[in-house]
């Protein structure tokens, strides 16, 4: 399946991969803005001059946080998909692997809501960049759904999509265990959907 192969990872440097490998640890635990440049070069062992050579700024280690979360993301859907070809069954791996994950201890939400709501203008690179893997994962849901078909196969991918939102949301906040269950339940029901013809 074209969709789910994940993006090409590139071997970096040992110092870049100690900085992004880094970031991606300290801004979902502890907050993007939270984490300063000098922070980041501390923790990575780097200097300040080997930071700058490989990301620049901070901005731009965050756009390149967001792509290696998407990276990591896919991946995981890959191996996924290696386990089963039918679609029906690649869309319960999918949300019984985020039901376990949203009630896994250290779960901190999903990394590209928390990014989201860390940048409120949409245009800035970082939105850009959480709403790029948002259309890649409904486009992935949409096609699995439409393999199955679903009557109606981008309504049912939005709903999917929502659900995961809420449960990762409602995960962190609340009762994981109770929003795990709510997630698979919404999923059955979505699914059920493609046994009921589309309205007229």
């Amino acid at each position: 399946m074209e969709i789910v192969k994940p993006p090409k990872r590139h071997t970096l440097a040992p110092a870049k991969q100690r900085i992004i490998d880094t970031a991606d640890r300290l801004f979902y635990d502890e907050g993007i803005r939270a984490v300063g440049i000098d922070r980041l070069i501390s923790a990575s062992s780097v200097t300040k001059a080997t930071f700058y050579k490989h990301y620049g700024s901070k901005d731009r280690l965050i756009v390149e946080y967001i792509a290696y979360r998407h990276l990591q993301a896919a991946e995981e859907i890959e191996q996924l998909a290696q386990r089963s070809d039918e679609p029906l069954e690649l869309l319960r791996l999918v949300f019984e692997a985020q039901a376990k994950k949203v009630s896994t201890p250290g779960f901190r939400g999903c990394p590209f809501l928390n990014a989201a709501a860390e940048f409120t203008d949409p245009a800035h690179p970082v939105r850009r960049a959480v709403q790029n893997h948002r259309e890649w994962f409904h486009e992935l849901l949409e096609s699995q759904l439409r393999a199955i078909e679903h009557p109606m196969p981008g309504d049912a991918a939005d709903d999917l999509l929502l659900a995961s939102d809420g449960a990762m949301s409602g995960g962190y906040a609340g009762d994981s265990i109770a929003a795990s269950a709510a997630l698979l339940r919404a999923f059955d029901q979505v699914i059920a959907g493609a046994r009921q013809p589309a309205a007229a």
